[in-house]
C-alpha cells in the first residue's frame, strides 16, 4: 500500500511556542498604545485611551488586523509601526517557555514551517532564543504576508492559499498549530487540518501586545468544530498525531 506523504506543520509563534502573554505582549501592548495614540492625536496631545481601545479593537472588528486599519486609515507605515511596537529590549529577560521543544519538532514527522504575524526581527531573535533555528525549513513573517501588493497576515484566506501554492502543497497535507481560534477557522475553511493551543491564554478585551489586535479570548474552552485537535501544550501534539491523520 502507498503511505500518505508527512505532514507539513505551519507554526504560530507567540503564544504557540512560548508565553508572550507573561512580559512580551504587555511590552508591546503599551508601546502599541503610545504609538496609536500619537497617530490618533492633534500632533500635540496624543489621543486619549478611550480612542485608542476604540481603534485597536474597531479596525480589528472591521479588518482582521488593528494594523491593516492604521495603514488604511492613518497611512501608518507597517515597518515603522512593526519596528517601535516591538522595541521591547533584551528578549532573554521576557521569554518564556517550556523545555524539550527541539526534541518535540524532531519528533513531529514531515517539515515544519514558522508562520507568524510578528515581524522578522523580533520572530527571529524569539526563534534563536527558544534554539529553534535549524528546526524550521522556512521562516514567514508578517512582511513576507503580501498578496497582490496588499498586506493579508493571518487570518487571510488569501495569504493560506498563495503559501500553498508557492511550496506546492496540498491543503489537507498541512496542520496549522495556533493559539488564535480566529486563524484555526479561517484555515480550516481552506482545508488545512487545525490544532489548537491553550495553556497561554490570557482573557482580555483585545488580546495584549498583539500588534494586529486580535480577538478576545472566547469565554468558553470547548473545542469547535473546526479544531481537529486541542492540546493544552505543543508537546501534546505527538500522541495526538492519529487524530490528525
Amino acid at each position: 500500500m502507498p503511505t500518505s506523504p508527512s505532514p507539513v506543520w505551519l507554526f504560530d509563534l507567540d503564544n504557540t511556542l512560548h508565553d508572550a502573554s507573561h512580559a512580551i505582549f504587555p511590552a508591546i501592548s503599551a508601546n502599541m498604545n503610545t504609538y496609536i495614540a500619537r497617530v490618533l492625536g492633534d500632533g500635540v496631545t496624543p489621543a486619549s485611551k478611550e480612542a485608542v481601545d476604540a481603534a485597536r479593537l474597531g479596525y480589528w472588528k472591521r479588518y482582521g488586523a488593528t494594523l491593516l486599519g492604521m495603514i488604511r486609515h492613518h497611512r501608518v507605515d507597517a515597518a515603522d509601526f512593526l519596528r517601535e511596537t516591538h522595541d521591547i529590549g533584551a528578549l532573554q529577560a521576557l521569554v518564556r517557555y517550556e523545555r524539550g521543544l527541539v526534541r518535540l519538532l524532531r519528533r513531529l514527522p514531515g517539515r515544519k514551517i514558522l508562520l507568524t504575524n510578528a515581524p522578522t526581527a523580533y520572530s527571529t531573535g524569539v526563534v534563536r532564543h527558544l534554539g529553534l533555528q535549524r528546526q524550521f525549513a522556512h521562516h514567514i513573517a508578517i512582511e513576507d504576508m503580501h498578496v497582490h501588493r496588499q498586506l493579508r497576515p493571518k487570518p487571510s484566506p488569501l495569504l493560506l492559499r498563495r503559501l500553498l501554492r508557492k511550496h506546492g502543497l496540498a491543503a489537507r497535507r498541512c496542520i496549522l498549530v495556533e493559539d488564535t481560534l480566529v486563524n484555526l477557522k479561517r484555515a480550516k475553511q481552506v482545508g488545512v487540518r487545525t490544532a489548537w493551543v491553550t495553556q497561554y491564554l490570557r482573557p482580555s478585551p483585545v488580546r495584549a501586545g498583539d500588534p494586529i489586535g486580535r480577538a478576545p479570548l472566547p469565554r468558553t474552552a470547548k473545542r469547535p468544530g473546526y479544531v481537529d485537535v486541542k492540546v493544552k501544550s505543543v508537546l501534546q501534539l505527538p500522541r495526538n498525531l492519529h487524530r490528525l491523520r
